[in-house]
């Protein structure tokens, strides 16, 4: 069994838009004893679209964790089966509202035999740390991703770029099927943490910045101290919605 305990977190503000868009929560398995999900959706199209895409993710994110069973199942199964749920699922909710709904999907599954799996579509990212030091974190989905990979611009150029905000792959598109990432890590020990967070909080933030934030401070701190500090950053601009949830592994 892994020698630590879980601390975990989540934390919203709507910005400057009229209605949060974004869902976030934390979930246990009923089948699956000292196994947790995380799990972080960025709902756009419309402003009852987007919050209806996003609130799909969560539902089928607990619904299929809810019935995951070790014994039975694969993890990395489960995660595809609900990216692809809930992109038919908003597809198809989608002939009957105004505007085209879509979402991003970031999922983190722990297990009690200290691994991690995740999975992303879109560009809500995963921030993995050990201790401050940052580790890795999933790379958007994103035309400028796409320019960063051909060469044809720099990673430093890409916040601000006119075109960053553009996806190449969501949940619920009518034109294209989305594809999922995913990612794993095993011998996970105290000191670990790992941060999901929507564009509206990673933007204002270098990975060094949010390492040395998770380090010094608990769930709840760190989702006053973050979003406290992209809100005065954005100040000036239409920010948007700001959502993450952070789970620290700490020492028994």
């Amino acid at each position: 069994m892994s020698q630590y305990k879980i601390e975990a977190g989540t934390g919203q503000h709507p910005g400057d838009r009229q209605e949060q868009q974004d869902r976030v929560a934390l979930f246990g398995a009923a089948k699956a004893p000292g196994f947790m999900m995380a799990v972080l959706a960025d709902g756009m199209g419309g402003r009852t679209g987007g919050a209806m895409a996003a609130e799909q993710v969560i539902r089928t994110a607990r619904q299929l964790f809810d019935e995951f069973s070790p014994l039975t199942g694969d993890i990395d199964a489960m995660l595809h089966t609900i990216a692809i749920e809930a992109h038919t699922i908003i597809k198809l909710s989608g002939l009957t509202v105004e505007k085209e709904p879509h979402s991003t999907l970031v999922v983190l599954v722990l297990t009690p035999s200290g691994s991690a799996h995740w999975a992303h579509a879109g560009d809500s990212r995963l921030y993995r740390y050990r201790g401050a030091a940052f580790a890795e974190r999933t790379i958007d989905h994103s035309f400028v991703e796409r320019l960063i990979e051909q060469g044809r611009l720099r990673p430093e150029e890409a916040a601000n770029h006119r075109l960053s905000n553009i996806l190449v792959n969501v949940l619920g598109s009518l034109r294209e099927e989305p594809y999922i990432t995913l990612g794993r890590h095993d011998g996970l020990q105290a000191g670990d943490a790992f941060l999901l967070c929507s564009d509206g909080l990673w933007h204002y933030f270098s990975d060094e910045e949010m390492g040395a934030a998770i380090a010094a401070n608990s769930p709840r701190q760190l989702s006053e101290l973050l979003i406290g500090q992209a809100r005065q950053r954005a100040a000036g601009n239409k920010a948007d919605n700001c959502t993450m949830a952070v789970v620290k592994l700490t020492a028994l």
